[in-house]
């Protein structure tokens, strides 16, 4: 379930945001790792001001906020060959408060889970741009703070520490940290989260698993049509006529035959051949071109186009919206119906996302129509209303997984890692056979 973050605080930026975090997922799921050969254990160069050598600490550290304060983490993955253009390796960069636990996997790698209050947690999630209508955002804060107690199978009293941990990517909910930059409006946000603390939306005595997803194709679907699961009476279908801000409300993309060709080539469904003609019966088509002939389901088609159009074409995918605002992905969803012309293949299609519980800019448009927080969330969720409940203290949120090495960067003084005190400088946190730091200097 999530929205693009609104970093540029353009109406485009808010419209990128929700892209996001196109929507939650009914069960949980950790952090995506990236599978390589373990990392060298080599000692990390010592950063200025640091010791002059790192220091092996086992397979797991503590790294402490200072009180108020944050670390911003710089994370660096494994360097793997790519065949996209431009590539670059993926790096982690966020500001998380609270307490860093740092662990070795079994490949040398890191993960990182932080744990912090509840409501710092939600303070930190980028599932809607802080610049949207205050009744979305509020809909928004008690459906994430009702999935998130669900998920966890919370149920312990007020100020307790949940057990079970949250990921922090779209297979829960999009969790960020604090903002890096942090943006004018993002206090706008944490008043959303503020003037709802405590309320949930209940379903007999229990929070209610109330997923969520970014724009919808004309109505919502029940959860036993996508999940599977037992239907629920408060995850009904319904119409939806106030999702039409969102760029992936309604995308026509044409798919050029050479472009296309490569696409599915990279995918292993053609043949290193020009694609000269297509034919589209119901949910396939037929490809012709340098003597092969494929059939291929449309669904196939758009794994394949998402997998690698912007990898090998990034100049030109994802393509723009009706609004001039980036799609999500190049096919944002499977609602989709296609046409072939002499050169292209054209894929016309509504919405991104599971279809399942709110649409967040159905609430957006919602929320412009004048409707509050509780009539929103009452229209996607079969009448339920916000409820006092008892809310844990502290959450523990898988952030990241498959990292090589990690730069901590404290805001102040009076953090510490493992008990030990540390200044104001750079810490590097090293994977390998064991964990290596360097740069933990004592506090002046």
């Amino acid at each position: 379930m999530r929205l693009r973050s609104d970093a540029r605080g353009s109406l485009a930026a808010a419209l990128a945001f929700v892209a996001l975090a196109a929507c939650t997922s009914s069960s949980s799921s950790g952090t995506a790792t990236i599978s390589s050969p373990p990392p060298s254990s080599t000692t990390a160069a010592s950063p200025s001001g640091g010791p002059s050598g790192g220091q092996a600490v086992g397979s797991t550290l503590n790294a402490l906020a200072p009180a108020g304060g944050s670390f911003l983490v710089h994370g660096a993955y494994p360097t793997e060959p790519s065949r996209c253009k431009h590539a670059k390796p993926p790096r982690l960069l966020a500001r998380y408060p609270g307490k860093l636990t740092i662990a070795r996997a079994g490949d040398g790698t890191l993960g990182v889970t932080v744990t912090l209050p509840f409501e710092s947690y939600l303070e930190g999630l980028a599932e809607v741009p802080s610049s949207w209508p205050m009744a979305a955002m509020e809909a928004q804060a008690i459906a994430a703070r009702s999935y998130a107690l669900a998920e966890t199978g919370w149920h312990g009293p007020a100020g307790g520490t949940l057990a079970n941990p949250i990921c922090a990517t779209t297979s829960c909910q999009v969790y960020g940290g604090i903002p890096v930059p942090f943006l004018n409006t993002t206090p706008r946000w944490y008043a959303a989260v503020h003037r709802t603390a405590g309320q949930v939306l209940m379903f007999g005595d229990r929070p209610a698993d109330t997923v969520y997803f970014s724009t919808s194709n004309g109505h919502t679907y029940g959860n036993d049509q996508v999940f599977g699961s037992d239907p629920l009476p408060y995850l009904r279908p319904v119409p939806e006529h106030d999702d039409g801000a969102s760029p992936e409300s309604h995308w026509t993309v044409p798919i050029p035959f050479a472009d296309l060709a490569r696409f599915l080539h990279a995918g292993g469904n053609w043949p290193a051949a020009r694609i000269t003609s297509a034919t589209v019966s119901g949910s396939s088509v037929t490809l012709s071109g340098g003597g092969a002939h494929e059939t291929l389901p449309l669904s196939t088609v758009r794994d394949d186009v998402n997998a690698w159009s912007e990898c090998l074409a990034p100049s030109r995918y994802p393509p723009d919206g009706w609004n001039g605002v980036q799609l999500a992905e190049t096919i944002p969803s499977s609602w989709m119906t296609a046409s072939a012309t002499p050169s292209a293949l054209v894929i016309r299609g509504r919405g991104w996302g599971h279809g399942v519980g709110m649409v967040q800019w159905g609430a957006y448009g919602k929320a412009k129509r004048g409707l509050s927080a509780a009539r929103i969330l009452a229209y996607y969720y079969g009448g339920l209303t916000p409820t006092a409940y008892p809310e844990p203290g502290l959450i523990h949120v898988r952030v990241a997984s498959g990292l090589t090495s990690l730069t901590l960067r404290p805001s102040g003084t009076g953090g510490s890692i493992d008990g030990a005190r540390i200044g104001r400088g750079p810490v590097v946190i090293t994977g390998g056979s064991t964990i290596t730091v360097a740069g933990a200097g004592p506090a002046a």
